[in-house]
């Protein structure tokens, strides 16, 4: 059964990092929303449509992945997926076309976010430029994957009696973010994403 893989963190906390060496692991293709977005609009985060046309490829993306799935290959998606209820919809999505589902959430602390932020903002390749001032707010909108939640989204929750949705496995995925000297860019430089 394929599987959908999502990245749950904030902007360089090594989602992309993990995400590739997943890719590599389960022969999965990478759907990184912030790839398509530079390269088709460039660095607009600072601009008042940054996050409506995010939300447009998002969708786009999501319509790519339904289909990779549906032909039984696993996805990995890399939208950050900031919110609770955000995560819960896509456990859901995952559930109604009969795929399983993977959370890693990337642990990584505001201090060193800010840190990996000023050395990614030097050398952003397919990454957005982020403004400190941004990054702050961004910190205060995430919010953290806590045992609840976990519980929750790994819960059977099938109310429908639906024996699809009972041969769905859900599963969450602490990780440490990896070590940026660890992998290398083609350029020498570690990634920041």
């Amino acid at each position: 059964m394929a599987t959908l893989h999502v990245m749950v963190g904030l902007p360089c906390s090594g989602k992309t990092t993990q995400a590739k060496i997943l890719e590599k692991e389960y022969n999965a293709l990478l759907l990184t929303t912030d790839k398509w977005h530079v390269k088709l609009f460039g660095n607009d985060v600072i601009w008042e449509t940054h996050d409506k046309i995010h939300g447009i490829i998002e969708k786009i993306i999501w319509e790519v992945a339904e289909r990779v799935l549906f032909l039984g290959n696993d996805v990995i998606i890399d939208f950050g997926f900031w919110g609770r209820e955000e995560r819960k919809y896509w456990k859901n999505k995952a559930k109604e076309i009969g795929v399983n589902f993977k959370m890693y959430v990337m642990d990584v602390s505001d201090e060193e976010l800010l840190k990996r932020l000023e050395i990614r903002n030097k050398n952003p390749g397919d990454s957005f430029i982020i403004p400190k001032e941004k990054m702050l707010e961004y910190i205060k909108m995430f919010q953290p994957v806590d045992q609840d939640e976990i519980d929750e989204l790994q819960g059977t929750n099938n109310k429908n009696n639906c024996k699809k949705c009972d041969a769905v496995k859900v599963e969450v995925i602490k990780c440490q973010a990896p070590n940026l000297h660890s992998v290398v860019t083609p350029h020498g430089t570690p990634p920041i994403a």
